[in-house]
């Protein structure tokens, strides 16, 4: 088919939604569609080669910047876009925008629409209420089942299963095979050798830096690597290690996509240490929702993984892949740490059943249950 992606993402940035929407649109590709892909003109001019290395893919859509004024909310974006969509003659509407996908269902055009959060407001609750209410051929997605009751609550609808699809994020397992064990890992990366407690990610507000923080000052004798961030709150908190004179911490801020599998292989604990509230790039709350895509690149790597213990992300991990420990209880995660780097036939029973259940879980299986999803509409 002829597929028309629409996102209001920045690309390029550093962001989840932004990594996920090119992911999702490498896999479509994969797939055989045609693909266009329209996002709002917020950056400078960058190449196909700098999209590849900054989101780690191997096909790159054919891309059409869009005129986007920030006070005029996206609606002009919207129209622009869904007038391109039909000079593409589109035969789907791809989008993670309820407005775009209304817009394109009145003008008679089949939709998949994403949704990763709860709507934001009344105005949010109606827009999804109309696509629901909207006559056409069209399929929505979620990332988690709690998100579906989040979104049935707000907009005080009960959705159509058959129109309705439950798709988690994914991995391409293909980086993450052959990675060599910790210690080499940490060779490779010319980091501390010794027993290694690794995040990656964002450190937006509820993403845990506050905690690791504490454990690591805790802790002195375990190396902690910390991946990720964008600069201005690497410096914030590299400033706070300095002040408190903690010296077994490795920040390295960003890095490229493609390096991201031998970071976490260079650790033997993977911690998601997320509080009872998450802070989404857009402010909005995530905790009741949350599908970090690092969840499934840390049962990848075939790491033990800690994680708060969050009924989102019990959709996807167990007590058989995962340690589950309350949010923001330093000494708990201090001695769920302690007890995992001690007995590393559990971190390795742990890591295993990790990569196992994460098989299901690709980009490329999940885009083809999405599109079967809509096929069978």
């Amino acid at each position: 088919m002829k597929i028309a992606v629409i996102t209001n993402s920045r690309i390029p940035s550093l962001t989840a939604n932004s990594i996920q929407a090119m992911k999702v649109t490498q896999t479509l590709m994969q797939l055989g569609h045609e693909i266009r892909m329209f996002a709002p003109r917020e950056a400078e001019s960058f190449s196909r080669e700098t999209l590849l290395a900054h989101y780690g893919l191997r096909l790159v859509p054919d891309l059409e910047l869009l005129p986007s004024e920030r006070h005029l909310k996206r609606f002009d974006f919207i129209f622009h876009a869904q007038r391109a969509a039909k000079q593409f003659n589109a035969d789907l509407i791809y989008t993670w925008l309820p407005q775009s996908a209304v817009l394109a269902l009145w003008m008679g055009h089949p939709v998949i629409l994403e949704m990763h959060a709860d709507v934001a407001g009344k105005m949010g609750a109606w827009w999804l209420r109309q696509f629901w209410q909207t006559q056409g051929r069209k399929l929505m997605t979620v990332t988690t089942s709690a998100l579906r009751t989040a979104l049935e609550r707000s907009t005080n609808l009960k959705f159509k299963d058959e129109a309705l699809l439950i798709a988690p994020n994914g991995v391409e397992l293909e980086k993450y095979d052959g990675l060599p064990n910790p210690s080499e890992a940490r060779r490779q990366l010319n980091l501390p050798n010794g027993l290694t407690v690794g995040f990656t990610g964002h450190i937006y507000p509820g993403r845990g830096a506050d905690l690791l923080f504490e454990l690591a000052k805790q802790m002195p004798r375990v190396n902690f690597l910390w991946v990720g961030g964008t600069p201005d709150l690497v410096e914030f908190w590299r400033g706070n290690l300095t002040e408190a004179e903690i010296m077994n911490v490795t920040m390295t801020g960003f890095v490229k996509h493609e390096m991201i599998p031998l970071y976490q292989a260079a650790s033997d604990i993977l911690l998601m240490p997320y509080s009872r509230s998450i802070s989404a790039s857009s402010g909005q709350d995530i905790a009741e929702v949350i599908n970090p895509m690092k969840m499934f690149e840390y049962m990848a790597s075939s790491r033990a993984i800690i994680s708060a213990d969050l009924p989102s992300i019990r959709e996807v991990l167990n007590e058989g892949s995962a340690v589950f420990c309350e949010p923001d209880n330093v000494e708990k995660w201090k001695q769920e740490i302690e007890s995992l780097l001690a007995d590393e036939s559990r971190r390795h029973e742990l890591g295993s059943q990790a990569r196992k259940d994460v098989e299901q879980l690709t980009w490329l299986k999940r885009g083809e249950k999405v599109m079967k999803g809509f096929e069978t509409l």
